[in-house]
């Protein structure tokens, strides 16, 4: 724990609905104690200053949905390849991760869950952004719907793979294509547990998404990517023509959903249209990334590095080899806010919010993070007017990228 209090100043504080300018906020005992106006703030006696040099000074980023970067994906199923990635996330301004299972063996998954674990036990600053719990994504994808993950380690959801996994008590996120036998009864154990129970990789109806919700599914993964529409409902089920995920979803104001919001899997169009339907309450960034986020281009594998889907990075996108389609970000949670910021119409706290509050009072975290509010975790991050990071402080020490 830093020994001596913070105040950060010189700088526009960020909040999820407002912008203070000439702002301050003081953190003490890795936590925040105050937030307002430079001149209104009383600072602790022999508090550090952090000084904002006229950029803003923003809560820590929070991603609920990310595989992997700097050569390392989470199903490598090691503390270190989990210490890696969470490394340089951090760097892009994400304090907060949830690593996110893809497809593979029972024993890669839970080879991963453990990993997890063990560095949420003992984590420290330096090890990069705080695990708050595991998104427990693959295996459970419809067929047709894998997407770039491995499609030999996609199945059926089976209650004692799951409830196994689940016991371990670090999953906070639970994804299952609704339209798959025992769906439903996996979305009542991941509800009954709390979890944030999600459709993701699916081609799903109307019908099946209401019967999804009934039993506790209240979120959709990457929106529009991997996902049903009305032509691809209508080519399984045959006529009449029927509703699919989006327009569930943007009916349904307790449904959530997110965007990756890198300029390249959505255009600025759709990001707005999201925008518009759901609110920054409803619309979460993620980033969805790989294990190529900071690393050269070239070939990589996705998922488990033994025996993953092989994709392609060309330093901007992942890409399957085949050119067939996406293979998820190269980037971090900073490209997505300055994206939903410079091609939207959302302004300054909205874009922030969508990348911090939003995501972390989705999955149940919020009395601790995601906001510039005194009680929370003192992670805060200093941008400079162009929204990049150039400071990230966890439970108010310095995370340092190097």
């Amino acid at each position: 724990m830093p020994a001596r209090p913070l105040v950060f100043v010189h700088g526009t504080v960020i909040l999820p609905n407002r912008e203070i300018e000439d702002g301050a906020v003081v953190c003490s005992g890795g936590k925040i104690v105050a937030v307002g106006g430079r001149r209104e703030i009383r600072v602790p006696k022999g508090a550090a200053t952090i000084d904002a040099k006229g950029g803003f000074i923003g809560p820590g980023y929070i991603d609920i949905h990310v595989h992997g970067g700097a050569g390392a994906d989470f199903m490598d199923g090691t503390p270190e390849a989990v210490r890696t990635a969470n490394r340089v996330h951090a760097k892009h301004g994400t304090t907060s991760i949830f690593p996110t299972t893809t497809t593979g063996s029972r024993e890669q998954i839970t080879a991963m869950l453990r990993a997890c674990k063990a560095v949420q036990r003992g984590w420290k600053v330096r090890d990069g952004a705080y695990v708050a719990g595991v998104h427990f994504y693959g295996p459970y994808f419809a067929p047709e719907k894998v997407g770039c993950h491995l499609k030999s380690g996609r199945r059926d959801p089976d209650p004692q793979e799951y409830r196994k996994d689940f016991d371990l008590g670090i999953i906070k996120i639970a994804t299952c294509a609704a339209e798959l036998t025992g769906a439903e009864a996996f979305y009542r154990e991941a509800a009954r547990r709390g979890y944030l129970v999600t459709c993701g990789h699916s081609d799903s109806s109307w019908s099946e998404m209401a019967r999804a919700f009934r039993a506790g599914m209240r979120h959709v993964d990457h929106f529009w990517c991997a996902m049903s529409s009305v032509p691809s409902v209508r080519a399984r089920l045959k006529e009449p023509m029927q509703g699919s995920m989006e327009q569930f979803t943007l009916f349904h104001e307790a449904m959530s959903t997110e965007v990756i919001a890198d300029g390249i899997h959505l255009s600025s169009e759709l990001l707005e249209y999201a925008l518009r339907m759901k609110g920054p309450e409803r619309l979460l960034l993620v980033t969805d990334a790989n294990r190529a986020v900071d690393m050269p281009p070239g070939r990589y594998r996705f998922g488990p590095k033994a025996d993953g889907s092989w994709f392609v990075s060309n330093g901007k996108v992942g890409i399957n080899p085949d050119g067939s389609g996406l293979a998820s970000t190269v980037v971090g949670m900073d490209t997505m806010v300055r994206i939903m910021k410079q091609k939207t119409s959302a302004s300054l706290p909205e874009a922030v919010r969508m990348g911090s509050l939003t995501p972390a009072e989705r999955a149940g975290i919020a009395q601790k993070a995601g906001s510039l509010e005194a009680g929370k975790r003192a992670d805060v991050l200093v941008l400079d007017k162009g929204l990049n990071v150039k400071r990230v402080f966890m439970r108010g020490e310095e995370f340092a990228a190097s």
